[in-house]
């Protein structure tokens, strides 16, 4: 684009230039008068000297064509030129509304990249503290239930491979040790079970110390068989909470509870109605949250349950 503009410059010049001598031929013509060469041969002068003034007006008149030919040249010369000039500046100014869009383009890319990047550091920040709220709850659940299970006694923990769901509750027919019902206790309502001991917790490291069994809330949570009641209130992450003792350092744990119908200190019966299911323990949805432990380790309670 340089290059072009030095040349149009130097064309404007030259043809000034061209413009200039051919105005200075022009006044000489002009002052040898109209008809200058027939008045010359009728003048009666020396013929040299007419000779001498024929070859001037001569070298004149072809100097002139020759200029007006060069004129008419460097005019098309610069026509061409500036109409190049023209076509380059289009040509640069599209090029640079295509870069400034493509700089808008960017800048709005990098304001969005900010803004996503925010984003995530929201959610991992949400991630983090909801894990740590996790880790907190389960913690707490472990102290209460440690210092519940330290008097009690300790035989080897059960196992048992997880079953998919449960239509069976308990009732008063079950009796006798606790440790003896292994394969025969009934979980304590019927539902599906959404989440399963050993699973992962979704949006962290951590898993299920139970079940989780989805119900319709006021459905009647039952004792999986007789023991007494040794806690009976509301634990944040678990909401109404309620823990039986069965003897033998094994306690069942029924969390999440819309209510809880009994208290620390009562008796109570396999298949007794002990509580009512409901949401109050943070999960989403309604059901029961049910744990099994032995010397205040849990272990799967689908290994000691049947299910139908």
């Amino acid at each position: 684009m340089r290059g072009l503009g030095a040349q149009t410059r130097a064309a404007r010049d030259d043809l000034g230039t061209r413009e200039s001598q051919l105005a200075a031929l022009l006044r000489a013509r002009y002052m040898a008068g109209e008809g200058g060469v027939g008045r010359l041969l009728l003048s009666g002068k020396d013929p040299n000297e007419v000779a001498r003034s024929l070859a001037y007006y001569q070298f004149v008149s072809q100097a002139q064509s020759a200029l007006i030919r060069d004129l008419q040249a460097r005019v098309t010369e610069l026509a061409a030129l500036e109409q190049r000039s023209g076509e380059s500046s289009a040509a640069l100014a599209e090029l640079e509304h295509a870069a400034q869009a493509e700089r808008d383009r960017l800048t709005a890319q990098a304001a969005e990249r900010r803004r996503v990047l925010a984003r995530i550091s929201d959610d991992i920040g949400r991630q983090r503290r909801g894990i740590e709220t996790l880790t907190r709850n389960e913690q707490r659940l472990a102290r209460l239930v440690d210092g519940l299970a330290r008097a009690l006694s300790a035989p080897p923990p059960p196992q048992g491979a997880p079953r998919p769901r449960n239509e069976l509750v308990p009732d008063a027919a079950g009796g006798g040790s606790f440790a003896r019902s292994k394969g025969t206790l009934r979980l304590p309502v019927r539902g599906e079970l959404a989440s399963r001991f050993g699973a992962p917790r979704e949006g962290s490291s951590l898993t299920w110390k139970g079940l989780l069994i989805l119900a319709p809330e006021g459905e009647d949570v039952r004792a999986v068989a007789g023991g007494r009641v040794v806690f009976a209130d509301w634990m944040r992450g678990f909401g109404n909470l309620l823990i039986l003792d069965h003897g033998a350092g094994y306690l069942t744990i029924y969390g999440n509870n819309e209510s809880v119908l009994k208290q620390v200190g009562d008796a109570v019966h396999a298949g007794e109605v002990v509580a009512t299911v409901g949401a109050t323990g943070g999960v989403r949805a309604s059901g029961l949250y049910f744990e099994m432990r032995y010397e205040g380790k849990p272990f799967d309670p689908l290994s000691w349950v049947t299910l139908k």
